[in-house]
């Protein structure tokens, strides 16, 4: 296993008018689960694929500990690759599709043997062993190419959207039981996916992409309570977190937030942060699951509140969960509470903001003031 570093890495198509991977510094230690996560075309497969040799950079560099492995071949790097479209050769049984990589390499018969039943057994695939693709559900199919993968011990291991063609319920399992063997097999590892539950429950850190740059890096709990900027706080967490413009206004007993039907006094200690925002507009950002309703869903540990009213307009009933729609002056805003609660349509609700889980980003540049 080894530590995976790039080194302001571009790659660039189209004579450089398509910047995929714009300038992106970032280390990925030994032995770690790192996701790169992003909506399609923000650069994270194209990330993936130079770390693997595949592609090449327009610039930059690619270190696996001390070794320059920019323009090394996939061949001289010692990594595997999972993809999206599982990839196992139709007319090779089960065993040999695994076996296959330590042939290239011209390992001994008996060592072939010998790990093909290891990680067979570590996958819990031994009794299909002798049995052809066709003949496995996608399911098999993927762990096969898992077990392709890892029986070469690869010091890093490339996952590119491996789940992707499951149905949901395979693939929660199959998260869990990626997730268990990697940290069972300690190898640096890179995941690719455009799902934030995926990122959330797999990542020991999350790396967001958009547009071929790197917004924030850090574990999955940082980057869900702390996002540094609207589109990270936005793409993570459903439903997503609700925006508000409001204005930061001052009277003589501090700040303000002035928004269309609502009036929420902040505590002092966020007036150093917004003493250049007074008399602007900027964006309120809670997270719905942090909303609550007056006399349906109090919550003993909010120790700094405030109130605003909004109408209901919309219920969806989950059974473990209620998505209240509440419309707060012109805008909607979503509320999650737990369980199966009777909140009446059309009804007047006062909504409890936790002021110490609220956001407020910049409406210019959209980054996080708190």
């Amino acid at each position: 296993m080894v530590e995976v570093r790039l080194e302001n890495l571009k790659k660039y198509f189209d004579k450089g008018r398509v910047k995929a991977v714009d300038g992106i510094d970032l280390t990925i230690k030994d032995g770690e689960f790192l996701v790169l996560l992003g909506p399609s075309g923000c650069g994270k497969t194209t990330t993936l694929r130079m770390i693997s040799g595949l592609e090449l950079p327009t610039d930059g560099k690619i270190y696996f500990g001390d070794k320059d492995v920019t323009y090394l071949p996939p061949k001289d790097r010692n990594i595997s690759m999972v993809f999206q479209s599982y990839a196992v050769w139709p007319h090779m049984k089960v065993y040999d599709n695994i076996a296959f990589p330590l042939k290239i390499k011209k390992y001994p018969k008996d060592e072939i043997d010998k790990r093909v039943k290891w990680v067979a057994e570590l996958l819990q695939i031994e009794e299909l062993l002798d049995r052809y693709p066709a003949q496995l559900s996608g399911g098999q199919r993927q762990r096969v190419a898992v077990a392709r993968a890892i029986v070469v011990e690869p010091d890093v291991l490339l996952m590119d959207e491996p789940l992707s063609n499951l149905d949901a319920k395979l693939r929660v399992m199959m998260r869990a039981e990626i997730k268990k063997l990697q940290t069972k097999l300690k190898v640096t590892t890179v995941y690719v996916t455009h799902d934030q539950v995926e990122a959330m429950t797999m990542g020991d850190r999350i790396a967001v992409m958009k547009q071929g740059k790197l917004l924030q890096v850090g574990p999955p709990a940082e980057v869900y309570l702390k996002p540094n900027s609207i589109f990270v706080a936005t793409f993570i967490g459903a439903p997503e977190m609700n925006l508000l413009d409001v204005t930061v206004k001052e009277d003589e007993k501090g700040l303000i937030l002035e928004g269309e039907s609502f009036e929420i006094p902040l505590p002092e200690d966020f007036t150093p942060l917004l003493k250049d925002y007074v008399n602007k507009t900027v964006i309120m950002g809670i997270r719905p699951e942090h909303l609550i309703v007056e006399g349906i869903s109090e919550i003993l540990h909010v120790k700094r509140r405030a109130k605003i009213e909004g109408v209901v307009d919309f219920v969806e009933a989950l059974g473990t969960d209620t998505i209240v729609h509440a419309k707060v002056g012109e805008k909607i805003i979503k509320i999650k509470l737990a369980g199966n609660v009777n909140v009446p349509i059309r009804e007047k609700i006062k909504i409890i903001v936790d002021l110490d889980t609220m956001h407020i980003f910049d409406k210019q540049n959209e980054k996080a003031i708190i």
